[in-house]
């Protein structure tokens, strides 16, 4: 076993870990969030997704002990304050059925909107392909993605000084 610390939805934590420990694991077992699920186990379906140091990954694929002096969101990380703009899209719309998929589709689609807060709709199924539902259809949460951006101000570009 190996010490490691992590940045848990803003909070350090330090987790003792075998070599060939998932994070999934470790967080569902050993520090108790329970919003990454385990589908496949394989990466294919998206339920185990969190962010690491802002970008989306499964956490299915990731050995915990990679993650030494990383940060890592879940779903319990995202809207500490309250809910975000998208979370709120999501309840509006009622996107979801189930809910099996939810928290790796919003972590999917929030690192989407962090990155590129106007995306298309080409970018939103791009950046979602990776999340399985069976319930919806896709098209609800595409929808939902779409209008957060539309309400998103489009960043200006940066200017460029003129030299003397």
């Amino acid at each position: 076993m190996q010490e490691i610390s992590i940045r848990l939805n803003g909070e350090t934590r330090r987790v003792a870990v075998a070599p060939n420990e998932t994070l999934l694991d470790v967080l569902r077992g050993r520090l108790g969030i329970k919003t990454p699920k385990e589908g496949c186990g394989r990466g294919d379906c998206g339920a185990c997704t969190v962010l690491l140091d802002g970008k989306a990954v499964r956490s299915c694929l990731i050995l915990a002990i990679e993650t030494d002096g990383q940060s890592v969101t879940t779903l319990e990380g995202v809207g500490k304050e309250g809910p975000t703009a998208l979370q709120e899209a999501f309840v509006k719309q009622n996107v979801f059925q189930c809910g099996f998929c939810a928290p790796g589709v919003v972590l999917a689609a929030s690192a989407l909107l962090a990155e590129n807060p106007q995306p298309g709709e080409h970018e939103v199924r791009e950046a979602l392909a990776g999340n399985l539902c069976r319930c919806t259809g896709y098209e609800p949460i595409i929808k939902a993605v779409l209008s957060v951006a539309k309400k998103t101000p489009r960043r200006k570009p940066a200017t460029r000084r003129k030299r003397s």
